[in-house]
């Protein structure tokens, strides 16, 4: 593909590499905190999740869209890098935990089942040994999330910084607005770092852009909302009395 048609697709690309970075820790997550209780995680969830090379899932594609992003951004930042990495290296411990789970799942009952069986012979007394390498796939496991849990703590760290350099993209913006429930879920306490860092002494600005995109989508309804929020937050700001004016033109177009 051409280094013109992914400058084009940037905004893009930056858009699908945050969103499905939130919608990937929200399902790792859940699954690890099921791990936390239960000392197992879903082999179905995490196989939808990857996918294959013919059919990728989230975190493969996630991957892929990561390093068409962080490997082509102009200026090329070292917060690009770091997540460049961060994200491959979470696809790669997510694709050893399915294996695992996989032979937790398919595994570990067949050798419960065995065990105690005909313990007088001298290969049930061989075959006890194996609960070694039952022990150890638990093991693997909770290693696997605890680097998946601490890379994604650090990569939510580095996407503000990241970001504040586009902060002017109307596609995060809209994002942001309107998958909030989600990204307030996956950032919790960091979530007010995630927006003072990307919109600075300009929080309303969020709303701004993202009313700038959702019109431009057709979403009037919902343009307005996000732009009476901005007015709400800072009804001095030039760029939210100019993006009000637009939206109060067009709903009394619509009465007339």
């Amino acid at each position: 593909m051409s280094n013109s048609w992914i400058q084009a697709k940037m905004p893009e690309f930056i858009r699908d590499t945050f969103r499905d970075f939130c919608l990937a820790g929200s399902a790792l997550e859940e699954q690890f905190e099921t791990f936390d209780r239960e000392r197992s995680v879903s082999f179905e969830m995490l196989n939808d999740l990857i996918g294959t090379a013919m059919n990728k899932g989230l975190l493969w594609r996630l991957k892929d869209t990561a390093h068409l992003l962080f490997r082509n951004t102009t200026d090329d930042p070292l917060s690009g890098r770091f997540l460049d990495w961060g994200l491959g290296y979470i696809f790669h411990e997510a694709y050893k935990l399915r294996e695992d789970a996989y032979q937790n799942l398919n595994y570990a009952p067949l050798f419960s089942n065995l065990r105690g069986k005909d313990i007088a012979l001298p290969e049930s007394s061989i075959g006890q040994d194996f609960v070694q390498v039952v022990e150890q796939t638990e093991e693997s496991m909770e290693r696997e999330i605890s680097r998946i849990r601490f890379i994604m703590s650090r990569c939510r760290k580095l996407l503000p910084l990241f970001l504040k350099d586009h902060k002017e993209n109307t596609l995060l913006g809209r994002l942001i607005y309107s998958q909030n429930h989600l990204i307030r879920e996956v950032f919790r306490d960091e979530y007010d770092f995630l927006i003072d860092t990307i919109y600075a002494e300009e929080p309303e600005m969020l709303y701004v852009f993202a009313s700038m995109s959702l019109r431009n989508g057709g979403w009037m309804a919902n343009a307005i909302e996000a732009t009476n929020q901005a007015y709400k937050m800072n009804p001095k700001n030039p760029r939210v009395l100019q993006e009000k004016e637009i939206v109060d033109n067009w709903s009394k177009r619509v009465k007339v």
